[in-house]
């Protein structure tokens, strides 16, 4: 009888998500020879078409978009090597406040039941040792991703087997440094307004609060790759604009905050598999 690998399962809101918060964790455990388990919610169809043309805008076509956005998750996929990538197909809510929010079909009109067991049936499959997916306020105020949140979080009451179980944050001390890096490549950004830089300042946590700082200095390269793979969405990837050298030296570090935990693993961790292995 074969053992079964120790498994990764992340779940994530929409195509791109898994290489901005999760591409460094992803490559790296693929690489130690860990199942790496990918599993997307929404089919992505808020996002901008092609040329840029942005949702309502005339030109853009949801169903087509969201083809496109598939084929570039695939192509994510296989830069960060992942063994299994799970579509939920839901329809992209868009940002909050969006019509499409309401929408029949759209993920965050879905009961939180209904996602949830459908999670819980892979989860029941995979048997993740670690599963990876945003906080509460799915980590900016995005519907999908705290809809990603919710079901993740039932689906794992519903099947009890995970061992451990992170969030993705940010430390507030490099969400700083984002914002003066963003303003040197944009040396026309408006500073914000006093209420958005005070939802700005609560992103992220305090650096003592982060229980596990993830080492992915040496597949950053593969991170960069994995977002330039979303193409279509580059205008909303900032970080595409410093080059690979500069992205390597600021995105080398991923962060979480360890939610549940059958290991005993002393904190702070900078592995995620801490106590399994």
């Amino acid at each position: 009888m074969t053992e079964r690998p120790l498994t990764l399962m992340a779940v994530h809101a929409h195509p791109d998500d898994e290489a901005t918060g999760t591409g460094g964790v992803l490559a790296r455990y693929a690489a130690e020879g860990i199942r790496t388990v990918l599993v997307t919610c929404t089919d992505g169809r808020c996002g901008d078409g092609p040329g840029g043309v942005k949702p309502g805008e005339p030109g853009h076509d949801p169903a087509a978009v969201a083809s496109m956005r598939r084929e570039e998750l695939e192509a994510s996929c296989e830069v960060l090597k992942i063994s299994d990538l799970e579509v939920l197909d839901y329809a992209d809510s868009g940002m909050m406040g969006w019509a499409s929010n309401d929408a029949p079909g759209s993920f965050w009109q879905t009961p939180v039941e209904e996602g949830a067991a459908r999670l819980a049936e892979l989860m029941r499959h995979y048997q993740p040792d670690v599963v990876v997916t945003y906080d509460e306020n799915g980590f900016y105020g995005h519907p999908d991703h705290i809809q990603a949140h919710r079901i993740t979080m039932a689906a794992l009451e519903m099947t009890e087997s995970t061992s451990k179980v992170y969030w993705t944050t940010m430390p507030r001390s490099a969400m700083q440094r984002f914002g003066e890096i963003m303003r040197e490549f944009h040396e026309d950004m408006p500073e914000p307004d006093p209420a958005e830089a005070e939802a700005l300042a609560k992103i992220g946590l305090p650096d003592d609060e982060i229980t596990t700082w993830v080492d992915t200095t040496a597949f950053s390269g593969q991170k960069f790759d994995a977002l330039a793979a979303h193409a279509s969405q580059g205008e909303n990837i900032f970080f595409l604009r410093m080059g690979k050298e500069r992205f390597g030296e600021l995105m080398g570090m991923e962060t979480f905050v360890r939610v549940r935990d059958t290991t005993d693993a002393a904190v702070p961790e900078n592995d995620l598999f801490a106590g399994l292995r």
